[in-house]
Order: C-alpha cells, then sequence, then structure tokens
C-alpha cells in the first residue's frame, strides 16, 4: 500500500493535535467498543492489485496491560482486494520474548496471536521457519498464521510448476503437511520468536497456568540489537565511587503512557533484615501517569528463595513485599500462579500486589472480551470473588513468592524473631533456572586477555 491521496475528516477532535495549555488528546485510545468517539482515519491509497484508487484505514489504539498498536486495513471496492497489518507502535522491549505453544486439539487453532514483523515463527516437527522481516506484522490466530503460510507457498506455483516441476512437487508435499497440521491431525509445535518482545500469543485459561504454553524472556544477542537497529551505550567511566545512599538521582526519559517528556526519579534504600534495593518512580506531568519499579541493588544470591506465607488476617494485607523481576507468585487455593516478568520489579504491600492480579484478570481484553464465551467469564469471576474475599480476610490461603535469584523479600513482623505464620526456604537453583538466569555461560575466573587458565 502507497498513500496516494488526502487523508479525510473525522469526528470533532479525533485527529486533533494536542495543545500545550489544554489537557492533551489521547492519541492512541485505549481499546473499547462502548468509545463512539474512536473512529479510524481513511486515506485514499493505490492499490497494488489493479492499480486504481482505494482506501485505507488507520486505527491508533492501546490494548490494556499490552502494547500501542497501529491496525491497517486496505480494501479495493474496483478489484475486492483487501489487506490489513498490524505495527507497534510502542517501544522497543527490554527483552526479547518466545512463545512456545503445543497444539493438541482444535480450541488451540483459535488462540489470539498478535505476530510483529520482527518475529520468527518456527513449527520444529516440520522443519519449517518464517524468518523476521518476511511478512508483516499480524493480529491473528494461531490457525490464520498456518492458513497465511499456506497462502504465501500456494502463489507461485504456477510459475514453478512450468520451469521447475520437481520443486514444485515437492511444496505440493509439503502444502499438505501444513493443510493437515491446520486440521489437527497429530499434536506439533509452534514457536515465535520476537526479539523485539512484542509479539503475544493468548492463554485462554487465564488467571491460572497454560500448561501448554512456555513464555521465555531472554536478553538479545548483539547481532539481534544489529537487526533491530539498536547500539549498545559503552558504560561512562567514573572518576571515583561515590555515595548515593541519601541522594535522590533524576534523569529524562519518556512517560510510557503518553510518550510526553518526563523525569525519573531515582533512589538507594536499605530494607531492613534485608539488602540494599534501587527504586525508580516516574511521574508524568501531561497524562498523570504514575509508574514505579525496583531493581536489586546486590548481586544474584547463592541459593534461590521460597517464601510461603499463611494468610490468616486482614492485617497480614499490610505487610510491605518486594517483587523482583525474577520472582513468581502462586496461591494453591486458586491455582493462580503468575509468571516471572509479568509486572517486572515491585516494592508494595500483599495487598497492593493482589489488586494488581485482580485488575490485571478483569481489564484484560483477551480474556473478558467481546469475543470470550460465558464459561470462561464465570470462572474469571469466580476467582476475582475469591481474590476479594482473601483481602478482607474471609478466606484463608497460602501466598507463596519463587524467586531463583533470590532477591525477593516478604515482612516479617516479629523480626528478628520467626514469623510462624512465614516459612522462607532455600534451594539450590537447576540448571535451567540458571540458564534463564544467564549464570551458566558467565565467567568470574580466567577472563582477562591473555590470562592463564586455572
Amino acid at each position: 500500500m502507497s498513500a496516494g491521496g488526502s487523508v479525510e475528516p473525522g469526528p470533532p477532535g479525533a485527529a486533533a493535535a494536542p495543545s500545550p495549555a489544554s489537557a492533551p488528546a489521547r492519541v492512541f485510545r485505549p481499546l473499547s467498543a462502548e468509545d463512539e468517539g474512536q473512529q479510524p482515519t481513511e486515506i485514499e491509497s493505490l492499490c497494488m492489485n489493479c492499480y486504481r484508487d482505494g482506501v485505507t484505514r488507520l486505527l491508533l489504539t492501546t490494548i490494556p496491560f499490552f502494547r500501542e498498536v497501529i491496525v491497517s486495513s486496505f480494501s479495493c471496492e474496483h478489484c475486492g482486494w483487501s489487506n490489513t497489518e498490524v505495527q507497534s507502535a510502542g517501544r522497543i522491549q527490554d527483552q526479547g520474548v518466545r512463545y512456545t505453544l503445543t497444539v493438541r486439539a482444535a480450541e488451540d487453532m483459535n488462540r489470539e496471536v498478535v505476530k510483529t514483523d520482527s518475529a520468527t515463527t518456527r513449527i520444529p516437527e516440520l522443519d519449517f521457519e518464517i524468518p523476521a522481516f518476511s511478512q508483516k506484522g499480524a493480529l491473528t490466530t494461531v490457525e490464520g498464521l498456518i492458513s497465511r503460510a499456506i497462502a504465501g507457498l500456494e502463489q507461485d506455483q504456477p510459475t514453478r510448476r512450468a520451469n521447475e516441476e520437481a520443486v514444485a512437487d515437492r511444496l505440493d508435499e509439503f502444502i499438505v503437511r501444513l493443510k493437515e497440521l491446520r486440521q489437527v491431525a497429530s499434536p506439533f509445535t509452534l514457536i515465535i520468536d520476537d526479539p523485539s518482545g512484542n509479539s503475544f500469543v493468548e492463554n485462554p485459561h487465564a488467571p491460572q497456568k497454560d500448561d501448554a504454553l512456555v513464555i521465555t524472556h531472554y536478553n538479545r544477542t548483539p547481532q539481534q540489537e544489529e537487526m533491530l537497529g539498536l547500539q549498545a551505550e559503552a558504560p561512562e567511566e567514573k572518576p571515583q565511587e561515590e555515595d548515593l545512599r541519601n541522594e535522590v538521582l533524576q534523569f529524562n526519559t519518556n512517560c510510557p503512557e503518553c510518550n510526553a517528556p518526563a523525569q525519573t526519579n531515582m533512589k538507594l534504600v536499605q530494607i531492613p533484615h534485608f539488602k540494599e534495593v534501587i527504586i525508580m518512580a516516574t511521574n508524568c506531568e501531561y497524562c498523570g501517569h504514575r509508574t514505579n519499579e525496583v531493581k536489586a541493588g546486590g548481586a544474584v544470591e547463592p541459593l534461590g528463595t521460597r517464601i510461603t506465607l499463611r494468610i490468616t488476617d486482614p492485617s497480614d494485607m499490610t505487610r510491605d513485599l518486594l517483587k523482583s523481576e525474577t520472582c513468581s507468585v502462586e496461591i494453591p487455593e486458586l491455582e493462580f500462579e503468575l509468571g516471572m516478568a509479568i509486572f517486572g520489579g515491585k516494592f508494595t504491600t500483599l495487598e497492593g500486589l493482589l489488586k494488581d492480579i485482580r485488575d490485571l484478570v478483569i481489564k484484560n481484553p483477551f480474556t473478558l472480551g467481546d469475543s470470550s464465551n460465558p464459561g470462561k467469564m464465570g470462572k474469571l469471576q469466580e476467582f476475582t470473588q475469591k481474590l476479594d474475599q482473601i483481602m478482607e480476610g474471609k478466606m484463608k490461603a497460602h501466598f507463596i513468592m519463587n524467586d531463583p535469584a533470590g532477591n525477593s523479600y516478604l515482612q516479617n513482623v516479629y523480626a528478628p524473631e520467626d514469623d510462624p505464620e512465614m516459612k522462607v526456604e532455600h534451594y539450590k537453583r537447576t540448571f535451567d533456572q540458571n540458564e534463564e538466569l544467564g549464570l551458566n555461560d558467565m565467567r568470574t575466573e580466567g577472563y582477562e586477555t591473555g590470562a592463564a587458565p586455572r
């Protein structure tokens, strides 16, 4: 699609630029079926099929708890050709993401998928791969991804059959195998690897754990950084160490909600009976959005930590809590598990974290949207009701924090004595946990140039 015309006027104020003196208008508005003012912008465009004028519709929207996206749809009334694309309008995430989905039933084919341009799609059983930047971003389903691959392979088959009949025959056999996968004739694995971290695969069992879906966050390689057009900045050398414990540092950044210039405050804090942590807070003066993030100030602990609290009284909700990026949360009575890196690092109370979990379930459009079935909505409503009962002290439950890095903390109100309702266990990490933390390949000795091995 190439723009070749003028923009049609939309609803009053829908496309107007915000004035600095007045309240800024939201360019990316939350995705909502009740928002009548959220109308797409229509652009007259050239149809690349018949080379006559068609119409491109652009919708700038925000998917709650996900990303800002640009949805574009082109249609030509002359030849009937149409095309849709989805592009991420937010920033590239700090880490890449890899979704590994085991497709066993036809219901798995209906899972919603957001695939960006930089994502690589693989099916190991067929040794099949769709490289990054070979397709445009799309908001589709698992079945739609496979159908799109089939359509791409069938597109040039008549030309191949005329010039290279043997290659065309082998592709026909491969297309038949893809069509069998689309009918889920046998289980297979779908892997979506996105270094930008902006792809997504739906969990239809949320907020419960999905045994068929594995989400892995990883640090990008230098090759992936170069592919995304990123350059690592060299750290500045400091002449001497400074004591920053009593200072609040500020640095310029952008608001994650409206992208306006903002300042982030950072302070080093000592938590009693624990360790030093770094608290970063951002307050946007334009849209009022506030966010905070906590980073562990020390090294990765030699052992992992598992903290189990038996919630028996409403006063337990006031306990201070530090959840690192590597910490997962479980509530066995609700069959609930929150994976690591979902909320990032948080320094809050137990009640604050439970409220964040409830908001994540209630406001997530992939679990309570217009396309959700009544059975799923009933289970989620039952889950939120039980979560409210736990916060009100009407239901006893166990709250488990499992941090392989050992950098999470839950307040002991009886300190320095032992807490009878809280159990802290230290365990040796497995090979997979060390691999996820990047410790297996970390060298702490003999890494200097020319150093002799010990």
